[in-house]
């Protein structure tokens, strides 16, 4: 037999992806690799949802707690860590089963995908721009060299990325973008999920997550560094905590604030996934749904 599948659970935040990878890991003989990159931060458990030592059962679980919330996550060095821990758990015998709603993860670990490198120096030039000039200003100039990614952006840190791409390599950030071709063999399992059952599961969960200690977690982690990095203190709850700290919100204001943002994540995840031909969908609640997916991914 050659190298088995990589096998893929993904879907959207709320639908039991983690608990998916773990029943599969058990009756594949796997080990799961974390793709949610917020879940990549020490001491950001309970506004992550990250699954804790007992739901693991035992399950050896590779890239959780590996970045202070100061640090910035990386797709491109995720993308080299995922494939060496693949390399490592098939020369191993054992299944790789990656498990996140993060979709650029997703697809670096699976698919043929170049990253350009960057330059901090033509980063700070092209901040420094958007800060005097504009962002209205510097999408026109992306217009002119990259019509592609000048339709698709909005933000001021894409587009400064997408400029900074295009004066380091010559070539338009849109000719960096994932094709749909796996590097190796993969299998990719979507839950497909009732919308308005996730709607109240999510805003359940939040108020789980606030009963849990959400409020004093944030407050502890702002004191770690949480304003300063650039990913972690965009995380969902965290961001809306971190107002309640400062007095410009309520908590109840801030729960609400992070079920509405929620929500509009889980319906971005889903445009994103669906788009995916390849993605085999089972749904979230089959009573069958271990057995159904351990079959679409033997070999």
């Amino acid at each position: 037999m050659g190298t088995p599948p990589v096998i893929a659970v993904v879907g959207p935040t709320g639908s039991g992806k983690s608990d998916l990878a773990v029943n599969l890991a058990l009756e594949l003989d796997g080990e799961v690799i974390n793709a949610d990159a917020m879940q990549f931060y020490r001491g950001m458990d309970i506004g992550t949802a990250k699954i804790t030592d007992s739901e693991r059962r035992g399950v050896p679980h590779h890239l959780l707690d590996i970045l202070d919330v100061t640090q910035e996550a990386s797709v491109s060095r995720f993308q080299e860590q995922a494939r060496d821990i693949i390399a490592n758990i098939h020369s191993r015998g054992k299944r790789a089963i990656l498990a996140g709603g993060s979709g650029l993860y997703v697809r670096a670990a699976l698919d043929i995908l170049e990253f350009p490198g960057t330059d901090p120096l033509v980063r700070q030039r092209l901040e420094a721009e958007v800060s005097a000039l504009g962002t209205a200003v510097l999408l026109e100039r992306l217009r002119d060299v990259d019509p592609v990614s000048a339709g698709r952006l909005s933000d001021a840190r894409r587009i400064v990325r997408a400029l900074e791409v295009h004066q380091i390599t010559g070539r338009p950030f849109s000719s960096f973008m994932p094709q749909r071709e796996y590097v190796q063999p993969a299998v990719q399992i979507g839950l497909a999920v009732d919308r308005d059952e996730l709607r109240d599961r999510l805003a359940r969960r939040v108020h789980r997550m606030v009963d849990a200690g959400l409020p004093a977690e944030v407050h502890r982690l702002d004191h770690e560094g949480l304003r300063q990095g650039k990913t972690a203190s965009r995380a969902l709850g965290y961001s809306q905590f971190l107002r309640v700290i400062d007095g410009e919100s309520t908590v109840p204001e801030a729960v609400e604030d992070t079920i509405v943002a929620t929500r509009q994540f889980a319906r971005r995840q889903l445009t994103w996934f669906r788009a995916d031909p390849r993605i085999h969908w089972l749904d979230w609640q089959d009573p069958a749904l271990t057995a159904k997916a351990a079959e679409l991914s033997r070999f």
